[in-house]
């Protein structure tokens, strides 16, 4: 039996890799073609690669683990740069951004996040985070509060219990080879500063991502910005967990009898994890309602 469980696992494994590296790879085919200024910036001892697109209001988005900008937001960026100022970054060691002698951790890459806005003489700025670039977001709004004008956490947790157990029985599993002919990995080789760097980045983030963490209710509490939270109803997260999230963040029901609040919750039908980042259209209109 227990053989069985494990084939059963490791099948499901490669089938949630599949299927993020299918869904993603039509992401990278509709990436738009306007102008874009990207560079390097000097950030903590990285070298991090950012895009900035489209002209207005700042917007800094977050991707998830084993992501780039494009398999993350290609689908997206083109719609959000109509009428906003996308800032897309690679967070330490993912795409061309290199990695350095430094465990991966939500709070180092959220100060490497305040440190690039400084460098690009941003005040202030919205926030959207993916998953782990979720996890990221939070910490920016507890560690650099004055940067942060609005909150969007997408299929993400402030604590590891948060995640499905289903989840977090995966992620300890996870093997450089499970990527082998995957987007992902071809992303990684085309992309990557030292493509022979693979097998350490993956081992260096399967630990970090099967690692248990909680940032503190009463973290997530105190934080000021307005903040949307979307997760779908066959996400990763808990759906227990968005609410508890959204009560956090002074969420309520029955505004019919005062004013709305600065939180709001938003709950994609017939969406997964990987499949929240897929659904444009929602997305779009969530994202012009903040």
């Amino acid at each position: 039996m227990k053989t069985i469980a494990c084939k059963f696992r490791q099948i499901t494994v490669l089938a949630v890799i599949f299927f993020f590296s299918t869904i993603q790879s039509f992401g990278q085919m509709q990436t738009n073609t306007t102008k874009v200024d990207s560079g390097y910036a000097p950030v903590n001892g990285l070298k991090m690669y950012y895009e900035i697109h489209g002209e207005g209001m700042p917007l800094v988005l977050l991707h998830g683990a084993f992501n780039t900008i494009n398999l993350a937001f290609g689908t997206l960026i083109p719609e959000l740069e109509k009428n906003r100022k996308v800032i897309a970054v690679e967070l330490q060691g993912h795409g061309r951004t290199t990695d350095i002698d430094r465990p991966f951790s939500f709070e180092f890459m959220a100060d490497d996040i305040a440190t690039l806005l400084k460098y690009l003489k941003i005040d202030s700025a919205d926030v959207f985070g993916y998953s782990m670039g979720g996890g990221v977001a939070w910490q920016i709004a507890i560690r650099h509060p004055q940067l942060v004008r609005k909150l969007i956490i997408a299929s993400a947790v402030y604590k590891y219990e948060g995640w499905t157990p289903e989840t977090r029985a995966i992620l300890p599993t996870l093997t450089p080879q499970m990527f082998e002919g995957t987007p992902l990995k071809t992303e990684y080789d085309r992309l990557a500063p030292d493509p022979k760097h693979w097998s350490e980045f993956v081992n260096k983030m399967k630990q970090f991502v099967s690692t248990p963490y909680d940032f503190g209710a009463e973290k997530i509490k105190a934080i000021k910005s307005p903040t949307l939270i979307i997760s779908g109803d066959g996400d990763g997260v808990l759906p227990e967990h968005a609410v508890e999230m959204f009560r956090l963040r002074n969420g309520r029901y029955m505004v019919d009898f005062g004013p709305a609040p600065k939180t709001q919750l938003a709950i994609f039908p017939g969406t997964s994890h990987i499949g929240v980042m897929m659904q444009k259209d929602w997305l779009k209109g969530e994202r012009e309602g903040e």
